[in-house]
């Protein structure tokens, strides 16, 4: 079969167009992998939704079958409530709470120390400790959170340990001595017996705080939530409030037996010398 020299040319010239215009077409580039994030496909929803599924069963304990512990706080149950609820307060009010806590502690702390005394309970006492915890509970709060942000080293002991001495050298001896001073001047005692109950109560107590509060400081900066720490301290502060209002009240006790001494003795008539008295006085003073 033999073909024409046009309708051999057409041919070629159409392959070689074919050819040029496949050559410029741009290839497809290889197919990626979809990322995860499309997620699944309708079809696969659904598939997965009608596939049954085995019935799910509560496991039963068993003897082997580990526990899981429950925190301090959650077993505590109503007290959690109540030292959360003050938490809260203490960041919302925290002056206010410090001296509704005072209040609290210091009535507890008086009518305590009175029932162990054994006396007749005196309002004023108690009217008198209030006072004095009110004023005193801002000045009380500010001076532990100053203390908490100072005196941080890189050895925990040692900021404890610091911690410890600042407070009883500085905060111990002011504050006891500001305790029974204002006993003392709200009893009506004048500025020498003030001084007097200051110098009688103050070197004892500071020496028995010595027994105890390094031991509550150093638990409670290292164990203690800093928004449940006045509670912790409020609470020990009812033993040592009971204490100071005991030692209190012995040195009025010994102070109103001094009294009752010297008004006695001024009171007593003075008792005339006798002749033979008066003889030998007179001898030994010739001699």
């Amino acid at each position: 079969m033999s073909f024409s020299s046009p309708t051999l040319f057409r041919a070629v010239f159409r392959r070689q167009l074919e050819q040029l215009r496949t050559s410029r077409l741009p290839r497809s580039s290889p197919r990626r992998f979809q990322s995860s994030n499309s997620g699944p496909k309708p079809s696969e929803v659904l598939a997965e939704a009608v596939k049954p599924k085995p019935p799910v069963e509560d496991p039963v304990p068993v003897g082997s079958t580990p526990v899981p512990p429950v925190s301090l706080w959650q077993r505590l149950g109503p007290l959690t409530w109540a030292g959360q609820a003050y938490a809260r307060a203490q960041r919302n009010r925290p002056y206010a709470t410090q001296v509704a806590s005072a209040l609290v502690i210091y009535l507890a702390a008086d009518v305590s120390a009175q029932r162990i005394g054994g006396k007749e309970y005196v309002p004023e006492r108690t009217v008198r400790n209030l006072i004095i915890g009110a004023v005193s509970a801002v000045p009380n709060f500010l001076w532990f959170v100053w203390l908490s942000r100072h005196f941080n080293y890189a050895s925990h002991a040692v900021s404890i340990g610091v911690k410890i001495v600042v407070n009883q050298l500085v905060f111990t001896p002011i504050f006891n001595s500001y305790f029974f001073g204002a006993q003392a001047l709200l009893a009506g005692d004048s500025l020498s017996e003030t001084w007097d109950r200051v110098r009688r109560t103050v070197p004892v107590s500071w020496v028995n705080a010595w027994k105890l509060w390094p031991a509550v400081t150093a638990f409670s900066f290292t164990f203690v939530p800093i928004e449940y720490r006045s509670v912790f301290a409020g609470v020990v502060a009812v033993g040592w409030q009971t204490y100071l209002s005991y030692l209190n009240r012995q040195a009025e006790i010994e102070e109103e037996a001094a009294h009752s001494q010297k008004t006695t003795a001024a009171t007593l008539p003075a008792v005339e010398a006798s002749p033979l008295q008066l003889d030998a006085q007179k001898r030994r003073i010739a001699a």
